[in-house]
């Protein structure tokens, strides 16, 4: 059987914080398949290494920086995006931030701001101005990226549970809202993925032996595990899919 076409070539798509870690491991995978990818990260110098390696695979990339918790940085991303592209046919919502945290009843308030504000406001904000593009082209892929935090809470990481479970939630609410506009809207929860992002955890040998205990295929997550699911999620093999959470850990939840 030969490799089947996912039908996104020549799409346009956004990934937030795909400068670095899972976001441009899923940026690359994009553009491999023929997409015309834009990124959008805090640091210039993070998206200005993305765009050499980008090249250096022979790939194209639009980058722009924006912090998603600001409104007019996001409004200005897609303003460019539109005037790059015309249009907008897939969305990944990337961005996510976890701070190890006391416990919520103790956490200062500036902490709980700055952790739901870049996982669930900055996932609204984002998606806020990637919808009108996607109903002018007559429809779309979003994909937002949660955690199993959402499903099960974590000592240390609290308020980073809470944001995740309100991202799954806004997930299933925009599902039901845009399904007449053919836009579907999907989330993905996996458990540690090795990235950057993740690092504290997998770098030091005895949580990370605490951690994949609790996982039946025993190890975490690649960068290419999530990637997979992703690249389905915004191919035309998932047109009848939409509300959907997919795990991808492991079996943990299990």
């Amino acid at each position: 059987m030969g490799k089947r076409d996912l039908g996104l070539s020549g799409k346009v798509v956004v990934v937030t914080g795909g400068s670095r870690g899972l976001g441009k491991a899923i940026a690359v995978a994009m553009a491999e398949e023929g997409a015309r990818v834009a990124i959008c990260g805090r640091k210039q110098e993070n998206l200005d290494q993305a765009a050499e390696d980008f090249r250096e695979k022979g790939l194209e990339v639009m980058t722009w920086a924006a912090h998603v918790a600001k409104s007019e940085e996001v409004t200005a991303l897609f303003q460019e995006v539109e005037a790059r592209f015309g249009t907008l046919d897939v969305l990944v919502n990337n961005v996510g931030m976890n701070i190890l945290t006391p416990s919520v009843s103790e956490a200062p308030e500036s902490l709980w701001d700055k952790i739901i504000e870049t996982n669930l406001k900055g996932t609204y904000l984002v998606t806020r101005q990637a919808v009108p593009l996607m109903k002018k082209g007559g429809g779309g892929k979003i994909i937002n990226i949660s955690s199993i935090a959402a499903h099960k809470a974590a000592i240390g990481m609290g308020i980073y549970c809470v944001a995740k479970a309100g991202v799954e939630m806004l997930t299933k609410v925009l599902a039901v809202e845009l399904a007449r506009d053919k836009i579907n809207v999907n989330a993905v929860a996996p458990c540690v993925v090795r990235t950057p992002f993740s690092q504290p955890f997998w770098s030091d040998e005895k949580i990370l032996k605490e951690i994949t205990r609790t996982i039946p295929m025993g190890r975490i997550a690649e960068t290419e595990d999530v990637v997979g699911t992703v690249l389905f999620l915004a191919s035309s093999l998932s047109d009848f899919v939409t509300g959907e959470i997919i795990t991808v850990d492991g079996g943990s939840m299990a």
